[in-house]
């Protein structure tokens, strides 16, 4: 009789604590463009939409004396509550690396892996048509 009252207990706390979970607090914010020159200074290119099993990926990259100079993704996974946080954490971090490395050699994201993949074939193809 008291391991079926524990045991009671115990699903009954865990119900509690399940449902009182929240995923997030409030809207996420869009991904943004991330820009190191200013506007209008470059040549852009975009990269070819890459379809993912989580949604569409669209890159465009600005290049300026031979260099990536700011990164746009006007298309992401988005739609859900759970793409949206997905994209507005690791897109930011997508165009940083690539700002970096300055190439389509960067890592995926923890979590967005199609994502990351999806981003890497269109900033390639971006890349490709910009001729770096």
């Amino acid at each position: 009789m008291r391991r079926i009252s524990l045991w009671m207990l115990s699903t009954v706390a865990a119900l509690v604590l399940l449902f009182s979970y929240r995923t997030s607090t409030g809207p996420s914010p869009a991904p943004a463009t991330v820009a190191a020159t200013p506007a209008g200074e470059g040549q852009s290119f975009s990269g070819e939409v890459a379809r993912t099993q989580e949604g569409d990926v669209q890159v465009v990259i600005t290049v300026a004396g031979g260099r990536i100079t700011s990164v746009a993704v006007p298309v992401y996974p988005t739609g859900s509550q759970r793409h949206d946080e997905i994209s507005a954490r690791a897109v930011p971090e997508l165009v940083a690396a690539t700002l970096a490395a300055q190439s389509a050699d960067v890592d995926s994201v923890s979590g967005a892996t199609y994502t990351s993949g999806g981003y890497r074939e269109s900033l390639q193809s971006a890349i490709d048509a910009a001729g770096l």
